[in-house]
């Protein structure tokens, strides 16, 4: 599925000047959390180059066009030296040069709340427990029981 809607929103990428759809699907893991849902990135301006180019010269780091509201533009604002950084860091290079933010209303997407897990039977959390036993640090040995009875209580099978 995702690689058909992937395909399906790539032309409407391009044409917003995105080269593809990674940043958009993950604007909110790039961004962090106090801007994932109040910012929308709307397209990407990249300035003209001139024609006799070095090949080897990156191309000149484009303007990144945003929506969000007043309160969040003024936070933006002053956090854009460092969502600038963490956008570069997902492309790998300097892509962005400067943020510009357009004021208007952005709809807040709310979080799916996320399903209960059934509780483990005695027989599972003891065989989790004889697979972690060999685990001396307490903090990854805690990691991994969590992971492990969350993926035994979506019925994913046993435990890695």
């Amino acid at each position: 599925m995702a690689d058909l809607v992937g395909k399906a929103m790539t032309p409407a990428c391009k044409k917003r000047g995105f080269a593809s759809v990674d940043i958009i699907a993950s604007w909110a893991d790039i961004v962090g959390e106090r801007y994932g849902t109040r910012v929308q990135p709307d397209r990407l301006i990249w300035p003209r180059q001139p024609e006799l180019t070095d090949p080897d010269r990156p191309p000149q780091p484009a303007t990144l066009v945003v929506h969000t509201d007043g309160a969040t533009a003024l936070l933006l604002s002053h956090d854009s030296a460092q969502v600038i950084e963490r956008i570069n860091t997902f492309y790998g290079w300097a892509a962005i040069g400067r943020i510009k933010i357009l004021q208007r209303p952005v709809l807040v997407k709310q979080p799916e709340p996320s399903k209960s897990l059934r509780a483990l039977t005695r027989s599972e959390e003891q065989r989790l427990e004889e697979r972690l036993e060999g685990v001396e640090n307490d903090r990854l040995r805690q990691a991994l029981k969590k992971l492990g009875a969350q993926v035994i209580a979506r019925g994913a099978g046993e435990p890695a």
